[in-house]
């Protein structure tokens, strides 16, 4: 590790709070652990969790091991490696996701475990490979492992509907359902480049989320649905379970308040299934680890192969992160926010 310089520039916060607690400052580069990869990031992507984190305590409050360094998505090269590592080597370029209890990489530098990192599109820039692996591990978990949708080249066009659909997972999840799964896929906006954006991903119809989702449903000939996927607030839960076929999968992504009292009664007798994903359950509690970095290879090579495509919408300066964390609170982000880091 000679060359890695001892100390890094990162965007850090002291306190809790809104946007204006993010500043860049010196900080101590990380040494990799046995199974780390040190990674020289290029490019780190903005999701609703680091918004969550950076405002997970009360205002002015300090943060718990300051300074903190919230993102979970990069793209990046291998600068240095620990001694167990079996997948990598020092040069090779990589994207992830990371690992919610570890510093993250809004970073110069950052380490991560080996197991959940996948070797990044060569067709794709540092930029456009950023936007991608939380929201496709999201994504890719949700489909394959929670609803159990089968990757079929001639599938049997089963009804999906993906709430939250031009969304930063709604918009893999799209993909995925359909150029991977061959579902029909129908999926929720309610504003104009937001159906666009459903439509170009490859949604067969797209319903609007501030109207009643069975009506719109039945309006399309599709009395409902065997899966849904929905990456918004469990407030329109019984929306979900009246569009839902018997036997029928539901999974969500987002938990929170609404979840201590959910009413799941409606699922009993057509026998539903309700399923949770979190991305960051492997990593955090250790569980098969490696398979994550096995889906972003897979990933990977369903982007170079033009299956898949970029969901970056957006390029900014690391300088402006607090501009950014404005547009995802903001609800109305559409695709993903990337922030370039400097060299």
């Amino acid at each position: 590790m000679s060359e890695v310089p001892s100390t890094m520039q990162a965007i850090v916060q002291e306190i809790y709070g809104g946007p204006e607690v993010l500043h860049i400052a010196t900080v101590p580069t990380p040494v990799p652990g046995p199974r780390d990869l040190l990674v020289r990031v290029h490019a780190t992507a903005v999701n609703p969790v680091d918004a969550k984190v950076r405002g997970g305590g009360p205002a002015g409050a300090p943060v718990a091991e300051p300074p903190q360094i919230v993102g979970w998505d990069a793209a990046g090269v291998i600068v240095a490696a620990g001694e167990r590592v079996q997948r990598f080597a020092v040069g090779e370029e990589v994207f992830f996701a990371g690992d919610i209890t570890r510093p993250g990489s809004y970073a110069q530098y950052v380490a991560v475990d080996e197991r959940i990192v996948g070797h990044r599109p060569s067709s794709l820039t540092f930029e456009e490979a950023a936007a991608i692996p939380l929201t496709a591990l999201t994504a890719w978990e949700g489909l394959f492992e929670s609803l159990g949708a089968q990757q079929s080249p001639n599938g049997p066009h089963r009804p999906i509907l993906i709430v939250g659909g031009a969304g930063g997972v709604g918009s893999i999840a799209i993909q995925l359902a359909k150029r991977v799964c061959q579902l029909n896929v129908i999926a929720t906006a309610s504003r104009p480049e937001s159906r666009d954006i459903c439509v170009r991903l490859g949604a067969d119809a797209v319903i609007d989320h501030t109207q009643e989702f069975a009506p719109q449903l039945r309006a399309l000939g599709i009395p409902g649905v065997d899966y849904i996927f929905s990456t918004a607030p469990l407030d329109n839960f019984a929306q979900l379970v009246a569009s839902l076929n018997p036997l029928g999968k539901i999974c969500c992504i987002l938990g929170g308040e609404a979840a201590k009292a959910l009413d799941v009664s409606g699922l009993f007798p057509i026998r539903g299934t309700l399923a949770f994903e979190l991305m960051f359950t492997r990593p955090r509690l250790g569980v098969e680890p490696g398979r994550q970095g096995h889906i972003l290879d897979q990933v990977s090579d369903l982007l170079d192969s033009g299956v898949l495509v970029t969901t970056m919408n957006r390029v900014i300066h690391w300088s402006e992160v607090q501009d950014a964390h404005r547009q995802i609170e903001s609800g109305h982000t559409v695709g993903k926010i990337v922030l370039t880091i400097d060299a």
